[in-house]
């Protein structure tokens, strides 16, 4: 997983906000997804630059973006990258979780939008979900299932401290514990009566 702490300018209220953003490393796995992005609001015309300036280096030249307009209140028709306009559509039928980028000489990229007012533990949690090589969930159902993985993650956690709790013995070459008084057996032909 690769995390991008671009530094850019979002607003006026908000200069030097880190993009907070990872991705999947890369692989032949193929996933439904290739990375999360949390960004501060839901003005597109604010986040959507400092995202796009960040990916030029890894990913290429980004040209268009599309998204659900049900989760964005008002979506530009293009905005403005470093002298440039990425154009920005929205499509009903896209999962309103998911943001698509598109570079017509390098390809496509989807990455699970994260709401601007989750909790920063949650938010973690769904980046690193969004970004395991070669994973089949879709955004929409990682949003869905956000409080279970957050359940897994504390259970997992749990079974490990009670695996280092639980006091098991360590075994040594012989088969018998170490560490504990081993009453020895009495050898054949040395029985006492």
């Amino acid at each position: 997983m690769t995390t991008i702490l671009g530094r850019t300018m979002l607003d006026d209220r908000a200069p030097g906000l880190p993009v907070r953003l990872s991705l999947t490393s890369k692989t032949t796995l193929a996933g439904q997804l290739d990375g999360a992005w949390w960004p501060y609001s839901r003005d597109l015309t604010a986040e959507l630059p400092p995202l796009v300036a960040a990916l030029d280096e890894p990913w290429g030249h980004i040209t268009r973006v599309t998204v659900n307009p049900s989760r964005w209140p008002v979506i530009p028709h293009e905005v403005a990258v470093d002298g440039r306009s990425v154009h920005v559509g929205w499509f009903t039928e896209q999962d309103a979780d998911k943001l698509i980028l598109l570079s017509y000489t390098v390809g496509r990229w989807d990455l699970l939008v994260i709401p601007p007012t989750t909790d920063p533990a949650a938010a973690a949690r769904l980046m690193a979900a969004a970004t395991i090589p070669g994973s089949v969930l879709k955004a929409g159902v990682l949003m869905a299932n956000e409080a279970a993985i957050g359940r897994s993650v504390r259970d997992s956690r749990k079974r490990e401290d009670t695996w280092e709790d639980e006091g098991g013995a360590c075994m040594s070459p012989y088969g018998r514990p170490i560490g504990r008084r081993v009453m020895q057996e009495p050898m054949p032909g040395n029985i006492q009566r």
